[in-house]
């Protein structure tokens, strides 16, 4: 094996560049980034770099040296635009082609766009890129904008905490009425509503967005009939896996890349890893795409390792964590399982210090520890274990959560 390709510039990318050298992989590593920047990891982008308080060294994961240093060959600004597995080839914008032996598509997701009129006026932004959040930091970094949000997920959300604490006024407006109920459920995502009003945003659940509008840019944002006035809109309402190549490529695809738990794809020494993989998951026995940056972590290493033939398998537990005001959080756990479970709470969901648990058939599935630390592993060791757990021990502050592993 002489020459594995990597197609992406995020952090499943790095992470299983990284993970080929520590491995002892000696042959030629190329990275494909349609980005003008070496890669780097999403989170600081709606939060601490978002708002001025964290600079690039936040965001980007290793200087352009550490690639030269490492022997890899890094081309940013450089589009894939065919892969052919039968001649393992990969066609780049402008006419170059790569051969290689096995090659990772960590191609990520793109921003879902609203289909209504004036979507694309200038003025409506989205936030998934290194440059959507420089854009989006000049016109909040002086405060005194309007920003109307349209989304009230994790990235919407962030944003929206980020651009209160650098003085904007904030209108989110969502159809569902909690937000992040399809992630947390209507009680615990009331929690974060409240925070967020507390804070001054003005919070419209279940509203309809009918259009944008403006002239030369947009200036508002018509919700039943009425305008909210905007400086600028921001447009968060999920991600759509980036699989174009793949699909061209007669790949399987569902809801992503399909692969395997050592993230192989229907193609031969084809991966797929982070954002756009769809992966088979052992411990529920079921395919999982998570968005979020652990997945990105851990996968792309999982990748590498599988590309050098070793027996490698992708059976981390997903794991998210946010940022907001004072609010710290953690969740770990699978959603397919957390949305029939029951919801126990361990603290004090008023004050917001507390652990939240979802419980199916008595053992923990999903755990979420909100400005209480150092406790994820703990969380997470009980939902590996797979022991049976009396809900009234998860409640009591007084019993150890160590001892329900044990």
């Amino acid at each position: 094996m002489t020459h594995l390709v990597i197609v992406g510039g995020g952090l499943a990318a790095a992470s299983a560049a990284e993970t080929l050298r520590e491995e002892g992989f000696d042959g030629d590593v190329t990275i494909v980034a349609d980005e003008p920047h070496p890669p780097y990891q999403r989170p600081p982008l709606s939060k601490g770099y978002l708002q001025g308080e964290e600079g690039l060294d936040a965001v980007i994961l290793h200087p352009v040296e550490w690639y030269g240093e490492n022997d890899i060959a890094l081309r940013t600004a450089t589009a894939a635009i065919s892969l052919d597995p039968a001649e393992h080839r990969l066609g780049l914008a402008g006419g170059e082609t790569l051969t290689y032996d096995a090659v990772l598509l960590a191609t990520g997701a793109s921003p879902r766009r609203l289909p209504i009129a004036g979507a694309n006026l200038p003025g409506v932004m989205t936030l998934r890129r290194l440059d959507d959040s420089n854009a989006l930091a000049e016109q909040l970094r002086g405060g005194g904008k309007r920003l109307v949000l349209i989304g009230s997920g994790w990235i919407g959300l962030e944003v929206a905490a980020s651009a209160r604490e650098l003085g904007n006024e904030v209108t989110v407006l969502e159809r569902d009425p909690v937000p992040l109920s399809a992630a947390l459920g209507t009680e615990l995502g009331e929690i974060f509503g409240r925070m967020h009003r507390e804070h001054g945003v003005d919070l419209r659940m279940s509203v309809n967005v009918e259009r944008v509008v403006g002239e030369a840019r947009a200036d508002g944002v018509v919700v039943d009939g009425e305008t909210v006035p905007a400086d600028l809109v921001l447009v968060g309402v999920g991600a759509v896996p980036n699989t174009g190549l793949a699909e061209a490529a007669g790949l399987e695809v569902q809801n992503g890349i399909l692969v395997g738990s050592n993230l192989r794809t229907s193609a031969p020494d084809v991966f797929a890893a982070g954002d756009v993989a769809n992966a088979y998951h052992p411990v529920i026995q079921q395919h999982l795409r998570s968005e979020h940056w652990a997945n990105a972590l851990n996968a792309g290493p999982v990748a590498a390792r599988s590309m050098l033939g070793q027996n490698a398998v992708f059976d981390h537990i997903p794991y998210f964590y946010t940022d907001q005001y004072d609010l710290g959080m953690e969740l770990s756990g699978y959603p397919p399982l957390m949305s029939q479970a029951q919801l126990v709470i361990r603290g004090d969901l008023d004050t917001r210090e507390f652990i939240a648990f979802w419980v199916d058939d008595e053992r923990v599935v999903g755990g979420m520890n909100v400005n209480v630390w150092d406790v994820n592993e703990t969380v997470q060791e009980l939902i590996r274990s797979g022991k049976r757990v009396d809900a009234a021990a998860l409640v009591d502050p007084s019993v150890p959560l160590e001892t329900l592993v044990a």
